[in-house]
């Protein structure tokens, strides 16, 4: 199985003395950058300051995402689990808010996740298939081979992922390639 690179999307943010207009999606435009998926599912969750979730993936055929936060302020990383990747194990970190409206496409193949930076945040995101327990996955968040900055010194965090195994843990279990 193969995936393509992640993708920080920076929209026109439209802002005057009313607010904001901002275009969040459009097909043609992410087409344009070389993301192809039909999008089936969008989740929305919010969380407090300080609240981690992820390090999450799919598997089978897996899960690509886009990912945007609506309302407040994230710390967005993505680890990279393609076998082969120059990039293989290390985390790549974004800040996505509602200030700037960045995107984060992230592709099969890579974990995602993300700590809260302000009081609350909203994060929505597109899925490209829907959600099955069944073939959901996790990292260690804390897991010290990945080496992640959170920038939280005690990050609020779900029994289920502070229970994630190491990538050393699940590193022959991933059906992830890196495209050669």
């Amino acid at each position: 199985m193969t995936a393509g690179e992640p993708v920080l999307l920076e929209p026109q943010v439209h802002g005057d003395a009313r607010g904001f207009f901002v275009e969040t999606y459009r097909a043609e435009a992410l087409e344009a950058r070389g993301i192809h998926h039909t999008w089936v599912q969008d989740n929305h969750s919010r969380s407090t300051r300080g609240v981690l979730r992820g390090l999450h993936f799919s598997v089978d055929p897996g899960q690509a995402k886009l990912v945007r936060c609506a309302r407040g302020s994230i710390r967005d990383v993505i680890v990279d689990l393609r076998a082969g990747s120059p990039a293989f194990g290390r985390p790549t970190v974004y800040d996505l808010d509602d200030v700037h409206h960045r995107q984060l496409y992230v592709p099969i193949g890579f974990a995602h996740g993300f700590v809260v930076t302000s009081d609350v945040a909203d994060v929505v995101y597109k899925c490209s298939d829907y959600y099955d327990p069944a073939r959901e996955r996790a990292l260690a968040f804390d897991d010290t081979t990945v080496a992640i900055d959170w920038g939280v010194a005690a990050p609020v965090v779900s029994d289920r992922d502070r229970s994630a195994p190491s990538l050393q843990d699940i590193v022959d279990s991933l059906p992830f390639r890196y495209p050669t």
